[in-house]
């Protein structure tokens, strides 16, 4: 691939051909990123290390753990921005090696289907975060947590954990929520914004 391509790939990235687009691109790249990557460290962070039980032993503590936490908030959020990402990356991809310039994208009509088609992906990848995130954590989080711990140890069958600073991870997972829900509505917004474009509306000269 020549750097041209490379350019053109890079441009569109960061450059999509919509104005809902481009703030989606930053309101993506920048707030959602740095609230979870500051944010998100600092209240999970130090999750496993703060999480106990009773009786407070290193092995019931971890066993318990990895019970309450199949998959960690940060790796899950994290994945979750990469995925979303995929489809749009692999529609400027496609128009680098078609040297489609971003001006050029919604004024092709084959190329305006696909670039719809990667945002109903994004669409869809976002409601299945939505699901995913709601069936592996919930809505709140409580301070206590009652583990199954009977595999472990027959003498235990269910252990108390004191869940730290769950308050603070409460607001945390309604932000990700939140946000979750901002960007399935700027997708939406940018498929009409694309649908007016090529209709016309937003296109005809005043006079």
């Amino acid at each position: 691939m020549s750097l041209n391509y490379i350019k053109n790939f890079y441009e569109g990235c960061l450059r999509p051909p919509t104005v809902i687009g481009q703030f989606h691109t930053l309101f993506f790249g920048s707030v959602r990123t740095f609230f979870l990557g500051v944010l998100g460290f600092a209240v999970y962070g130090n999750e496993a290390l703060h999480f106990s039980c009773d009786p407070d032993k290193r092995e019931i503590n971890l066993y318990c753990y990895n019970q309450f936490r199949p998959i960690t908030p940060q790796v899950f959020w994290a994945l979750q921005l990469v995925t979303v990402l995929v489809p749009g990356a692999v529609f400027h991809l496609y128009a680098a090696c078609k040297d489609i310039d971003q001006e050029e994208i919604l004024q092709r009509p084959v190329s305006t289907v696909f670039y719809i088609i990667s945002v109903l992906l994004r669409i869809i990848l976002e409601v299945l975060a939505f699901w995913l995130q709601s069936h592996l954590f919930g809505f709140l989080v409580d301070p206590i947590y009652m583990c199954d711990a009977s595999a472990l140890a027959k003498i235990f069958n269910i252990s108390k954990c004191m869940v730290p600073e769950h308050f603070e991870k409460t607001i945390f997972l309604s932000a990700m929520y939140t946000f979750t829900i901002i960007t399935i509505l700027l997708c939406i917004a940018e498929i009409f914004e694309i649908l007016f474009r090529r209709l016309g509306y937003l296109n005809q000269p005043v006079t």
